[in-house]
């Protein structure tokens, strides 16, 4: 067997965001929201149920679910593959907007409900804090006394969990676990042999999917895999975090002199990589922003 990558948005959504993963979202979020007892959720609505994604218009590297609790929390459940620029501020953004839009026009505030945004990330965001869980609240800054809990930003931070597959011994291990590791599995491991869990990796099991479904989900990853790469590039030549190949996030660092050129080179060496994988010349083209032309004279290179 072979399953799909999780962290991509096409297959994340899949698994957590379609209308009969139910189940598996609230057997999620109870683990890595440790909800037990009394606090457990027992139910929810998924908003805006999962479709088969398009192709055109990749310009995002991150995917949300949203749902809402029958105790009336709404819960956004975002995961983000590439450190964009300004995440941070998109996140508390998202979060407050999405309490803010509970109101209509002269409706009063007791009618708002709390917004929990959980936000997993597969690369390291707070570089101070140890723990690969982090929970953001409003509070007194000398007593630490609680403002409200109305707004909670919780985080994942994937590459701080290391745990391997023997030192699985919560659910939330194994939900984890699941979402870093499933595309290296060849099969399901014994340590994961929890219902929902199982029932997350048949809907990812590639067995399963369509050729176009397959076709979505390779050109996803191709598509992220660019983002990544371009990233680092322009860091290691100091021209910018977020070079942008193939969407629109800019240039904001670095000299001004010899950044369009240090751009395009970055451009045509993953255009390479890709080409020597032999990727569609016309999906190269989609990607990276070079025109066929220059696309089809790296062949030569």
């Amino acid at each position: 067997m072979r399953f799909l990558d999780v962290k991509t948005d096409y297959a994340f959504k899949r698994v957590f965001g379609a209308q009969e993963s139910v189940p598996i979202l609230i057997s999620f979020l109870n683990a890595v929201l440790e909800y037990e007892d009394e606090h457990r959720i027992e139910s929810l609505k998924i908003i805006d149920p999962y479709q088969a994604p398009k192709l055109a218009g990749m310009k995002d590297t991150f995917v949300d679910v949203k749902a809402k609790l029958f105790n009336k929390k709404n819960i956004i459940i975002e995961m983000q593959v590439v450190h964009s620029k300004n995440i941070e501020q998109r996140i508390l953004y998202n979060a407050a907007k999405q309490y803010a839009n509970q109101l209509q026009r002269g409706e009063d505030y007791h009618l708002l409900n709390p917004v929990i945004a959980l936000t997993l990330v597969d690369f390291t965001l707070f570089d101070e804090i140890e723990s690969y869980l982090s929970r953001f609240q409003l509070i007194e800054k000398e007593t630490l006394v609680k403002y409200t809990d109305d707004v909670e930003l919780v985080f994942i931070e994937l590459p701080k969990f290391t745990k391997t597959e023997p030192e699985l011994l919560t659910i939330e291990d194994k939900w984890l676990y699941f979402i870093k590791h499933a595309a290296d599995l060849s099969a399901i491991p014994q340590s994961l042999n929890e219902p929902c869990i199982v029932d997350a990796f048949s809907r990812i099991n590639e067995a399963a999917l369509t050729p176009d479904e397959l076709e979505l989900q390779q050109k996803r990853h191709a598509f992220i895999q660019i983002q990544r790469t371009g990233l680092e590039l322009a860091e290691e030549k100091g021209e910018a975090r977020g070079i942008g190949i193939g969407i629109e996030m800019g240039i904001e660092k670095g000299r001004e002199e010899g950044r369009e050129e240090g751009e395009l080179k970055a451009k045509q060496e993953i255009a390479q990589g890709m080409l020597s994988k032999k990727l569609d010349i016309d999906l190269i083209v989609q990607l990276t922003g070079l025109t066929l032309e220059q696309v089809s004279a790296l062949r030569s290179w």
